[in-house]
C-alpha cells in the first residue's frame, strides 16, 4: 500500500514538473516569499514599515534622483540584527532631499530641493554636527526606482514591505479555513444524520452572507488591526473547504478499506485521521490554492476600504486607496504598480491551483 502511495506521490509531482505554468508559479511564490521574510533586507528604504517621509519630494516619477542629507541623531538605537532585519529599524535621524551643499571651515551650508523650479531655502549647520566623518558620508544621492508616492516615500520600499501582509494573510487565512473546514467536514460527512444537518445548516447560513460583508462585521467585532485581518478572513473561508470534505468523506466512508478498518476495531479518529483523509487530500489541496488567492483579494479589498492593514503598515490594497485618484493626474503608477502585484500573485495561485488539479487528478 506504501509503494503504491509514493508511486502516486511521484506520478503526481512528474505531471507537475511538465506544466511550465504551475512550475513558474510556484518559483515565483517561492521569491515572493523570501522577499516577504527579508523585505527590509532588499528594501532602499529600511526603516520600519519603509516610512521614511520627504514631502518636498512627494508623488515624483520612476527613476527619480536627488540627494539626501543626514542629520546625526542623538537618540541612540538599541535594537538588535535580529529586529532591524524582520521588523525595519527605527528611525532616529532625520533626511533632508536638497538640491546642492557647500562647506567652509566651520560650516555646511545646503539649499533644501523645492518642485516646480522654484529656488529653495539655504540653511545652516555646524559642522561640530558630524563629528569624526568627513560631510560627504552624510549626503548620498539616492535614485528611487518606482518613485514616490504622496508622501514622499520610496514606492519600491513600500511594495516590497507590503509584500509582507498580501503574502502572509495567504497562508494564516487558509490554515484556519483547514483546521476547521476539515474537523467540520469530517463530523458532518462520516457520522451523518443530526450532526450533518446542523453542520450543513451552519454552513449554509455562513455561504447566505456576502464574504465581503462578513469579513468587515468580523473585523469591526475584532477591531481595528494587522492580526484581526487575518483571522477575519480565515473564518470566511472554512465553508468551502467542509463542502468539500464532507463529500469525499459521504463517498469515501463506503469504501472497502473503511469497512475493513471498522472490523479491525479502530476509532472512528483514527479511521478520520489515518485512512480517509490522507486519500480525499487532493481537492483540498486545490481548493487551498484559490483560498490563497482569495484571501490576498479580501485582505486588497478591505485595505481599501481602509477596515484592513492600519497606516503607516505598508499594504498593496491601502496603497491603492491612497492613489487611485492620481490616475487622472497623470501620475497613473502609484495605483497601477501595486495593482500590477495584486493581480500578479493572484495570478500565480490561480495557476499553481490548476496545475496541483491536472497533477493530482488520477483520472489523466
Amino acid at each position: 500500500m506504501s509503494e503504491t502511495s509514493n508511486s502516486l506521490k511521484q506520478l503526481a509531482l512528474q505531471k507537475f514538473k511538465k506544466n511550465f505554468w504551475g512550475v513558474f508559479s510556484f518559483c515565483f511564490i517561492c521569491v515572493i516569499g523570501l522577499i516577504s521574510i527579508f523585505a527590509y533586507a532588499v528594501a532602499p528604504d529600511n526603516s520600519q514599515y519603509a516610512n521614511q517621509m520627504h514631502l518636498a519630494i512627494h508623488s515624483k516619477p520612476p527613476g527619480f534622483k536627488v540627494k539626501l542629507l543626514s542629520l546625526p541623531s542623538s537618540i541612540k538605537n538599541e535594537q538588535n540584527s535580529l529586529s532591524k532585519l524582520f521588523f525595519g529599524v527605527k528611525n532616529t535621524g532625520t533626511e533632508i532631499p536638497i538640491s546642492k551643499h557647500r562647506t567652509d571651515s566651520e560650516n555646511l551650508y545646503y539649499t533644501e530641493y523645492t518642485s516646480d523650479k522654484l529656488i529653495g531655502v539655504e540653511k545652516v549647520l555646524s559642522l561640530e554636527k558630524f563629528p569624526n566623518y568627513s560631510i560627504e558620508t552624510y549626503i548620498i544621492e539616492k535614485t528611487f526606482v518606482f518613485g514616490t508616492d504622496k508622501y514622499g516615500r520610496d514606492l519600491l520600499s513600500r511594495i516590497l514591505v507590503g509584500a509582507r501582509i498580501s503574502f502572509f494573510i495567504g497562508f494564516v487565512a487558509v490554515f484556519i479555513s483547514l483546521f476547521l473546514g476539515i474537523f467540520m467536514g469530517s463530523l458532518a460527512g462520516y457520522f451523518g444524520g443530526r450532526i450533518d444537518a446542523a453542520i450543513m445548516w451552519l454552513i449554509n447560513v455562513t455561504w447566505s452572507i456576502p464574504t465581503l460583508l462578513l469579513v468587515i462585521a468580523i473585523t469591526l467585532a475584532l477591531g481595528k488591526g494587522f492580526w484581526q485581518v487575518f483571522i477575519a478572513v480565515g473564518l470566511t473561508m472554512w465553508v468551502e473547504v467542509a463542502r468539500i470534505v464532507r463529500g469525499q468523506i459521504i463517498t469515501t466512508k463506503e469504501m472497502q478499506y473503511v469497512t475493513a478498518a471498522r472490523a479491525l476495531g479502530y476509532s472512528d479518529f483514527r479511521i478520520i485521521t489515518k485512512h480517509i483523509l490522507p486519500n480525499i487530500m487532493a481537492p483540498v489541496i486545490v481548493i487551498s490554492a484559490a483560498n490563497f488567492a482569495a484571501a490576498i483579494l479580501i485582505e486588497s479589498g478591505l485595505s481599501f476600504l481602509g477596515i484592513g492593514a492600519q497606516p503607516p503598515m505598508a499594504s498593496w490594497g491601502a496603497m491603492i486607496k491612497d492613489h487611485y485618484n492620481y490616475i487622472i493626474l497623470g501620475k497613473p503608477y502609484l495605483a497601477i504598480i501595486p495593482g500590477l502585484c495584486i493581480m500578479s500573485l493572484v495570478m500565480a495561485f490561480m495557476l499553481i491551483g490548476n496545475a496541483l488539479r491536472d497533477a493530482l487528478d488520477v483520472k489523466t
